[in-house]
Formats: C-alpha cells, structure tokens, sequence
C-alpha cells in the first residue's frame, strides 16, 4: 500500500513539474505591471489627482441649496389692538443660490494647478513603472544567473565524481598513490557541498522573483538566448545611431534630458509652484459673494401682515485687513516651495548626467569583461580536457586536474555572472535615458507582429 501511494505521490509531482508555468521576460513585465502595488499605489495617486481637478471645476460653480423649518409656540399671541404678534405654528422652506470668488481669480489658478498635478502624477506614474520594470529585469537575471551557478556546480560534481572513479582505479592498480585518491574525495565533497549552495541560492532567487511579480514559485523561465526573438536582449539603446558615434556619452545623457520622466515632472512641479504663489497671493484681494434667495413662509393663524413669499438678490464684498500676518506668511511659504522645486530640478539633472554615465561606463566594462571571460572559459575548457588525457595516460598528477577544474568552473562562473551584468546593464542604461519602457512596449509589439507571421 505504501508503495503505490509514494508511487502517485511520484507521478503528482512529476506532472506538477512537467506543467510548471513558464514565463519569458516580457510575460513578467505584463503580469508585474498588471499586479504590483506599487504601480497601484502611483495609480491612484494620479486618480486622487483627477479628483482634485474636480475639486477645482466644483469652486467655479455656483452652489444650490435648500432650506425649511417649523417652529411650533405654545400659544398664539395677541396686541391689546388685537394685532397677531405671535402665531400657534410657522412653517417656512426655500431655495438658495450662492457663488463666491475671489477678484484676484484665485479659483482659476486652483483650477490651472490641479490640471499641473494630474501631469505630474502621469510622469510620476510612468517612472514608476520603469523603477519597477527595472528591479523585475534584475530578480529574472538574477534567477537564470543562479539557475546557470547551479548547472555549473552539477556539470563540476559530475566532473570529480568521474575524476574520482577514475583515480579510485588506478589505485587498484597501483599507477597512483592514496593522497591522489584521498585528494579527488575532498575536491568532491567542496563541489558537492557547492552543489546544496546552488539549489539554495537558486531557491531563494525565485522566491523574489515572484515575490516581486506576484506570481507563484513554481515556474520556469525562458532564457532570453532561446527566445528566437531579439527583444530587450541587445544591450546597446536603439538610440546608438551614427549621429551618437563620435561621442555617444554626450548623445545619451542629451537624451536623457529629453526623456527622463522624473525631470519632466520637476518642470511641471516648477511651473505648479509659480501657481501657487499667485494662488496664496491671491488672498490679498476682496472675495465677492452673490447670492439669490426665493423663500415662503405660512403661519397659522396668520397676520395680516404676513409676507408669504418673497424673492430677492443680494452682492456682498468681503475685504481682507487684518489676520495677524497669516496670509504673509502662506505667501513666503509658496514662495520657499517655488525655490525647492527648482532646486530639486537642477540637482536631479545633475544626478541624472552621473546616472548616465555610470550606466553607459558600466555597460562597456561588462562587455569587455564579458569578451575576455569567455576567451578564458574557451582556453580552461581545453586545458582541461588535455590534463584529463594527460592524467589518464599518466603523463599528469591529480593536482594538475584539480587545477584545471578549479580553472574551469571559475572561468565558466564568470562568464555566465558577466553574461547576465551585460545584459542587465543594457536596460539600466536604457532606464537611465529613459526609454525603458518605450522599449518594453516596442517588443511587445515586434513578440505580437511576429507572433502573427509564424501563423
């Protein structure tokens, strides 16, 4: 009994694994977007600023209202003429139409600068987005470059069990001594103890990844080399055209400038905060307030003097003196605001300038490095296999082997570490321009067009 329940419990699990949903980089980026909170958060931070806009329309219209009341007396009183003074019950009711402004349009500037902050809250969004792509593009490279560890620290035990196995028989035979023997043991139990590291390694990246895209752990990715389409996978920004050769640095960090939301955003917020100066400067100025009343009134009994119902309009100007110098220091207030914005504005300009050249710098080192890790890898691999020849013919010891080995898996680790930096440097670059998720939504795009072809 046991052994058929282990035995479906087997043939479960190795359907769960054949079925694991698999994911390739844009799939991520559609499903990050579509649930992240972040990008929820910035979202309705830009519907509470539409809101704000209807805020802004609602103090420019007039405002309609209504009123009733009921009073009920004790008793109804007469003069010594006989004149009612004092009814039994009097009812009244009403409509109301009040607008008040501001001469100085105080209510046309609120209306400018919440129209200011629902842009903003747009470019706010969109760098979110591109933050947020940015640190989904970093946990997938990060999960193929542990995946990748992993398949090295396998194909390494695989090697020294072979190495092993092979210096075990020639013990036997007695063409090596025990220290050979004893030696390969140890270099296994690293490679294998490296091996638990790995999977743990790997674990805990697909853990974040999915964490960060909100996806469930069991998943494969797609490596981007077998995608068949070549997506965000060239590093280099499409904007590297012949006007950028002579001095592509410049060319980027001019782009950047154009492009950067964040700075798109400090503009608008400078131009929010002149606004708000002349907002706060506005309360200055008189406020007038117009009013229209239609009202009704019975009583019961009624006077003969009773004016049953009456309309009327009413203009009142309300003039501002005195309030203990509040509205001098709101305006000082704005004024200092004004100043950071543009503070801000030039500091992020000048980070932005560093950015771009960090990544750029960044990006040319990665792929030299890159070049040269795999020069050396081509070099390690030949090495050891003519030391693994020369050891089983006797003409190397099993240090030598072990060198090579350790030669090759430092040779094969760097080349795929500096494989998955090129790669992640392209789109930091792209990110730091800007163009980042001009770029994302191009090769979705260019996945559906070609996508259609192949049907």
């Amino acid at each position: 009994m046991k052994k058929i329940v282990f035995s479906v419990l087997f043939i479960f699990l190795l359907a769960a694994n054949c079925y694991a949903v698999e994911y390739s980089l844009e799939d991520l980026y559609k499903i990050a977007l579509e649930r992240s909170e972040r990008i929820k958060i910035s979202e309705e931070d830009l519907f509470i600023a539409q809101k704000g806009k209807d805020k802004a329309v609602a103090a420019l219209m007039p405002k309609l209202s209504g009123f009733g009341s009921y009073t009920k007396y004790t008793e109804d009183k007469y003069s010594s003429s006989n004149t009612l003074i004092q009814p039994d019950d009097s009812k009244s009711w009403g409509v109301r139409l009040d607008q008040s402004f501001s001469l100085s349009g105080r209510e046309i500037t609120a209306f400018s600068i919440s129209k200011g902050n629902i842009e903003k809250n747009r470019f706010d969004l969109h760098a979110a987005k591109e933050e947020y792509l940015l640190s989904v593009s970093a946990s997938y490279y990060e999960v193929l470059r542990a995946k990748k560890a992993l398949d090295i620290a396998k194909a390494n035990v695989e090697r020294l069990t072979k190495h092993r196995d092979a210096a075990s028989i020639r013990l036997k035979v007695g063409e090596v001594t025990k220290t050979a023997l004893l030696r390969a043991e140890a270099e296994l139990s690293g490679a294998q103890s490296e091996e638990i590291k790995a999977k743990n390694a790997l674990e805990l990246a697909k853990a974040v990844l999915a964490r960060i895209v909100g996806i469930a752990r069991d998943f494969v990715l797609k490596d981007p080399e077998h995608l068949g389409v070549d997506n965000l996978l060239s590093p280099e920004p499409d904007l590297v055209t012949a006007s950028c050769q002579p001095e592509p640095m410049n060319c980027f960090k001019t782009i950047a400038l154009s492009e950067r939301v964040e700075l798109k955003g400090l503009e608008l917020q400078k131009k929010i905060g002149q606004e708000q100066v002349k907002y706060t400067q506005g309360s200055y100025w008189p406020t007038l307030s117009i009013e229209g009343v239609y009202s009704r009134k019975d009583e019961d009994p009624a006077a003969s003097t009773l004016n049953k119902e009456s309309a009327y309009g009413g203009l009142k100007i309300s003039i501002p003196i005195f309030e203990g110098g509040l509205r001098d220091a709101e305006v000082k207030e704005a004024e200092a605001k004004q100043r950071q914005a543009a503070l801000f504005y030039e500091d992020k300009k000048k980070s932005i300038d560093i950015e771009v050249e960090s990544a750029y710098l960044d990006l040319i080192t990665q792929k030299g490095i890159m070049e040269k890790f795999g020069a050396q890898l081509t070099f390690a691999e030949d090495n050891y296999k003519a030391v693994s020849k020369q050891f089983e013919f006797g003409l190397a010891n099993s240090i030598d082997v072990m060198d090579a080995n350790t030669l090759l898996v430092t040779a094969e680790r760097q080349l795929s570490d500096a494989k998955y930096s090129y790669q992640l440097s392209g789109l930091k670059l792209k990110r730091s321009i800007g163009t980042l998720l001009k770029a994302i939504n191009s090769t979705k795009s260019t996945v559906v067009s070609q996508k259609i072809e192949d049907k």
